[in-house]
């Protein structure tokens, strides 16, 4: 990846640690208490086991400070960086009691975080030449959505809407109860809608034929999402849309079909799959022995 993600909040990390190790130890790890003497240190490494893209270092950093101030923990793979199986991604030194207690919360966020890393990274070496960028969806895990979408950037891919208080996204639904399926229909309620909003609030429309695009486009919304559309009709809509608005396709996307929807001309690919359907990378936690 040519450039550092853009970086997360550490409170949104500090968050989802504290819920994490409130579940995994909520009165202490018990077995940690019961062998390991109190002032016992260890280092340990963690190791890749399988290739992958680095994402959630700051996590790593976060998770073992929170049970040891004073451990010294060591990145040495930077973020969004590719790695191979056997690659020591990080190394920490500290209290033993309390980087063990540390040890499985930090692991689970990180496999899945450079899951998630490198799947998209998959996608975007598949659309490299076109002018489409692979973006996430709200198809994440419930309060996980920041470290997330943080994977994707580490990736190279780039991020949709984080909430539903970010944009307007009127879909199939919406329209549904709007017009009652009648596409002439379309311009004069998406431009009241329009006219109620403030000029930065992002406006998007999701469209499931090429008839609803010309009504669509004389409302002058500013992105239109061709949903589950051919490649015939894809290419149809791209033409149609021209330089009025953003063109992005959505539905069907996965690593055999990405390049095709690509090479139609779309500004944008959207992919639940980035984090909805992804396997958490090999990762282990392993104390050096010296």
């Amino acid at each position: 990846m040519a450039t550092e993600p853009i970086p997360f909040s550490p409170a949104a990390v500090r968050r989802v640690l504290e819920f994490a190790y409130a579940e995994d130890a909520p009165s202490g790890d018990l077995t940690s208490l019961l062998l390991i003497p109190a002032d016992a240190r260890a280092t340990a490494e963690l190791r890749a086991r399988e290739a992958g893209v680095m994402s959630g270092g700051p996590v790593i950093s976060a998770g073992f400070l929170m049970h040891d101030a004073a451990a010294d923990v060591s990145l040495l793979v930077p973020e969004g960086a590719a790695f191979d199986a056997g690659t020591v991604l990080a190394r920490v030194s500290g209290n033993a009691r309390a980087l063990l207690t540390a040890e499985r919360v930090v692991l689970n966020l990180v496999q899945r975080m450079s899951a998630i890393a490198q799947l998209t990274s998959e996608y975007v070496a598949l659309t490299a030449g076109t002018a489409a960028r692979i973006v996430d969806t709200r198809k994440t895990t419930p309060g996980l959505r920041e470290l997330e979408r943080y994977a994707v950037r580490c990736g190279g891919g780039r991020n949709h809407r984080f909430s539903l208080s970010d944009a307007v996204m009127a879909k199939d639904n919406h329209l549904a109860v709007l017009t009652g399926g009648d596409a002439s229909k379309l311009t004069s309620v998406l431009k009241d809608a329009r006219a109620q909003l403030g000029h930065t609030t992002h406006f998007e429309v999701e469209v499931d034929s090429l008839e609803q695009i010309p009504f669509v486009l004389d409302a002058g919304v500013d992105t239109i999402m061709l949903d589950n559309f051919s490649l015939d009709d894809l290419r149809a809509g791209v033409a149609l849309i021209g330089d009025r608005a953003v063109a992005e396709a959505s539905g069907g996307v996965n690593l055999s079909t990405v390049a095709d929807i690509a090479a139609t001309g779309v500004d944008v690919i959207s992919v639940g799959a980035l984090t909805h359907s992804v396997s958490n990378l090999d990762i282990g936690l392993d104390v050096v022995i010296s």
